[in-house]
């Protein structure tokens, strides 16, 4: 980490995470140090890291916590993390829908903040394992009646995870018949290694047919969830044609993904032109 005194706070403790979990534990002068900041800037950010559950204090610094690989938050818990990422995530995803797509979205808080940039898209058919998604596109067709171009949605049956998602072999079934122009997928985790992962067993076997039933895979996963690893893989990373992320990811990553990616999007950046990216 090179020093940097105007760094905001969410790149700074995007960057003080990733040494947590780089080095196994970092403490507070060495960060003071490499980030250029006061001691109690440091401590404040460590406090805000701790609160978000992803590292833990100890004397003098801080070690990463680590869960069990088949520990599933709840949508609760999950839905007050990283917020403005997730706006920011979804903003830049909402611009990748053309009106009249068939499209699809995986359970998630993200693809959560993403239905609400959709539901005035015209003409859009979305296909959903997600009882929180489909509320959304319901709520709005309640509160503006049908409209034309309202969008055609179809919820998956299944059995309900603790993210409210629906998998098991209903809902493996109803989407194994559908095919849709892009899929967007909310995950747990993601590295090199595990390539994209979940803790829930089943919930692995139902994203592996989206993944297998979509022309395109668009992930929408903030910088935290680099480096998870949950019990189960359902896709490497060449199976992700586009991975849409925030500022927060440090740029060492950035450079590792583009080796398995094919584009990297960074919401609220500059993005270079994709040829083929249309919907």
């Amino acid at each position: 980490m090179s020093e940097n005194q105007n760094l905001l706070a969410e790149q700074r403790r995007a960057l003080i995470l990733d040494e947590v979990r780089r080095r196994g534990g970092v403490r507070v002068n060495e960060l003071t140090r490499k980030l250029g900041v006061s001691d109690m800037t440091v401590r404040r950010d460590l406090d805000a890291l701790a609160r978000q559950g992803v590292v833990e204090k100890v004397h003098g610094g801080a070690v990463p916590v680590v869960e069990a690989s088949t520990h599933e938050p709840g949508f609760e818990a999950k839905s007050g993390l990283e917020l403005n990422a997730k706006e920011d995530i979804a903003r830049a995803a909402a611009e990748l829908v053309a009106p009249g797509s068939a499209i699809a979205l995986s359970g998630g808080t993200t693809t959560y903040a993403l239905a609400h940039r959709l539901v005035d898209v015209p003409d859009l058919t979305v296909v959903t394992n997600s009882v929180r998604v489909a509320d959304v596109f319901h709520v709005a067709q309640r509160t503006s009646g049908q409209r034309q171009g309202t969008a055609t949605v179809v919820l998956t049956g299944g059995v309900r995870t603790p993210s409210d998602s629906l998998v098991g072999p209903v809902a493996d079934q109803a989407i194994a018949a559908l095919h849709f122009d892009v899929l967007f997928l909310g995950v747990h985790g993601i590295s090199v290694e595990a390539g994209l992962s979940t803790p829930n067993l089943a919930e692995a076997e139902t994203n592996r047919r989206l993944v297998q039933s979509a022309r395109r895979v668009v992930v929408v996963a903030d910088h935290t969830k680099w480096g998870t690893v949950g019990l189960s893989s359902f896709a490497a990373l060449d199976q992700v044609d586009t991975w849409v992320t925030d500022a927060g990811l440090p740029s060492r990553v950035r450079t590792e993904i583009a080796e398995h990616v094919r584009r990297l999007v960074v919401a609220g950046e500059p993005d270079e032109p994709d040829e083929d990216a249309d919907i």
